[in-house]
């Protein structure tokens, strides 16, 4: 395709893509943008090295002019979208690239293999949040993702609220807070459980979880609470009616004087399976499979479409609005704005999205922000930023739309035509 239009004499029209949903998964209410920072890495760093263009014109996927150009690649365009944490929704364009056909064009699998992926998971993670009513969850997934997306889901389940996770990479990477506790190896590589316990104990003093559904639940909380004192941290329960075991074990931990430890729960959980511990003892979850797979939705189906093109190559070409036709798969044309509308309340109640330049009411927000500017970064932030705005965005939307109850998006869609963008 690059090829092609550098031969055709297109690759230096201006172009604008952008990339949205044109729906969310079944029974979810809104999404959540993350990736952004990784995507904007990603950006910084995307050339094409001696061995990269060698093996290209090697095995004849470009020819010598289309390598020649790629050996001199820099995105110098811009880049607008929804800062990281924030909500979306069906048709929100929560990311536009504007630079020429060329630059922008070899973006596009960039772009979505790591927002695809991150919204899917951050947007899972915030549902298991609102579930949870405030009890810490642990992020526990790597052992069930591909080694690279362990960390990427890590960061996103932060960014959506989890409050740790056990991937010690994105720790050091996005200083993600880390926390973890023992596996059922550990137990079973002593004689006894109680020598694991004091091993462990030992180690990483009173504080410690101690994982008590090895063997007999109610004989490990004993000898857990006789090893440690009251002082005991937490117990740990992987297996069974969590809900059934969790009210027998802060029964027992009551009776036994440690009436501050703390329970926490794991076990192939999903947002769903925690709200149903919503009436139990429980004082915090741990999440893997499920958080790692988006909870049945893996990916957030994000296009990257382009939207608007010049006539001609010069800087000075009019822009035109294109859209697919395709029955099933259209697009709106057109450079595209976006503004979350608010009562007096702060609540939101639609979201208009504008094809040129947008005309925000006194309590709208804006909702795209910079990225990059003339090819420079200029979006970055902290990751605590991002967790931030992410619980300032939840808190905007109606009630019902944080609920775990199915039904259309939380927010109406409104389309308004101000003309091209200049």
């Amino acid at each position: 395709m690059l090829q092609a239009a550098l031969r055709s004499g297109t690759a230096g029209r201006r172009a604008v893509f952008e990339v949205f949903a044109r729906s969310l998964p079944a029974g979810r209410r809104y999404g959540v943008v993350a990736g952004t920072g990784r995507l904007l890495d990603a950006i910084e760093a995307f050339r094409f090295g001696t061995d990269e263009l060698d093996w290209l014109t090697s095995n004849g996927i470009v020819d010598e002019p289309t390598a020649q150009w790629l050996e001199k690649y820099r995105f110098t365009g811009n880049v607008w979208g929804y800062p990281e944490g924030d909500c979306y929704f069906p048709e929100s364009p929560i990311l536009r690239v504007e630079g020429t056909f060329a630059e922008a064009v070899l973006l596009e699998t960039v772009a979505l293999s790591i927002l695809n992926h991150d919204c899917a998971i951050a947007s899972a993670a915030s549902r298991m949040v609102q579930a949870a009513q405030g009890r810490p969850l642990i992020e526990m997934g790597s052992r069930r993702a591909h080694e690279r997306s362990a960390v990427a889901s890590a960061r996103a389940a932060y960014i959506a609220g989890f409050a740790t996770t056990s991937n010690l990479r994105a720790g050091r990477l996005y200083e993600v807070p880390t926390a973890g506790t023992s596996a059922h190896s550990f137990t079973l590589l002593h004689d006894s459980e109680r020598h694991a316990f004091e091993a462990q104990l030992a180690s990483l003093g009173e504080s410690t979880t101690l994982l008590v559904d090895t063997y007999d639940v109610e004989r490990a909380v004993r000898t857990a609470v006789e090893l440690a004192g009251p002082a005991l941290g937490a117990v740990r329960i992987d297996s069974g009616d969590l809900a059934v075991m969790a009210r027998r074990v802060r029964d027992q931990l009551d009776s036994l004087g440690a009436r501050d430890t703390r329970i926490v729960v794991t076990g192939d959980l999903d947002e769903y399976g925690i709200a149903a511990l919503a009436a139990a003892p429980v004082d915090g979850y741990g999440v893997g499979t499920s958080l790692v797979t988006g909870s049945g939705a893996p990916t957030a189906s994000l296009v990257y479409k382009l939207v608007a093109r010049a006539d001609a190559p010069a800087g000075d070409a009019p822009m035109r609005p294109v859209a697919k036709r395709s029955t099933g798969k259209p697009s709106r044309g057109g450079s595209k704005s976006a503004v979350r509308r608010l009562d007096a309340h702060g609540t939101a109640y639609a979201e208009t999205i504008t094809v040129g330049e947008p005309a925000p009411g006194p309590r709208d927000r804006v909702l795209q922000v910079p990225l990059v500017r003339d090819g420079e970064i200029v979006g970055r932030e902290p990751l605590r930023d991002a967790r931030d705005r992410h619980a300032r965005a939840v808190a905007e939307l109606p009630a019902p739309a944080v609920q775990l109850s199915r039904g259309e998006p939380a927010l109406p869609t409104e389309f308004v035509d101000a003309g091209p963008r200049p």
